[in-house]
């Protein structure tokens, strides 16, 4: 089973799952396919497909676990939830300029998770399909927290505000 995290934001992102339905449709996605759409309206042609709004943490948790990779949008908390589960997970970040999201900030997560090795992470969904048939064979490396970094920031501004 795929499972696809679209998050909770009040962001839609149809051009992902109409992609992972096209994918279905052609037999490069040939699993059973579970979809936390959040606020994306989509209506799938595949029978393959489930959609649901919404689902409480424990049952997104089951579905993480049982998920043999993951796919989701290019927000942190996604990504970091999958990898701390140990999953592979293949990340497309909303895009501004489709209605997605407010501004292109996850194109940069996205592409700082894939320079990790920690994903394979996309730049668009026309790159779907090879990363569906690479995934299997993807190792990737072990997400490493980096609260030093952050702590760092928060340091620095508080300094300056005093």
């Amino acid at each position: 089973m795929i499972f696809v995290m679209l998050g909770t934001q009040n962001n839609p992102f149809q051009r992902l799952l109409e992609e992972i339905d096209r994918l279905i449709s052609k037999n490069v996605i040939t699993e059973e396919v579970v979809v936390q759409a959040g606020y994306t309206e989509y209506q799938p042609k595949n029978e393959k497909m489930k959609i649901m709004d919404f689902m409480p943490r424990e049952e997104l948790d089951t579905f993480e676990q049982k998920a043999n990779f993951i796919i989701t949008h290019g927000g942190v908390g996604s990504i970091i939830t999958s990898l701390e589960k140990g999953k592979k997970v293949i990340a497309v970040p909303r895009l501004h300029q489709y209605g997605e999201h407010v501004n292109n900030h996850q194109t940069e997560i996205v592409e700082k998770f894939n320079k990790g090795g920690n994903i394979i992470g996309l730049q668009s969904v026309e790159e779907l399909e090879e990363a569906v048939k690479k995934v299997q064979d993807f190792e990737p490396k072990p997400y490493i927290e980096n609260n030093h970094k952050m702590l760092e920031l928060i340091e620095n501004f508080i300094d300056n505000v005093k």
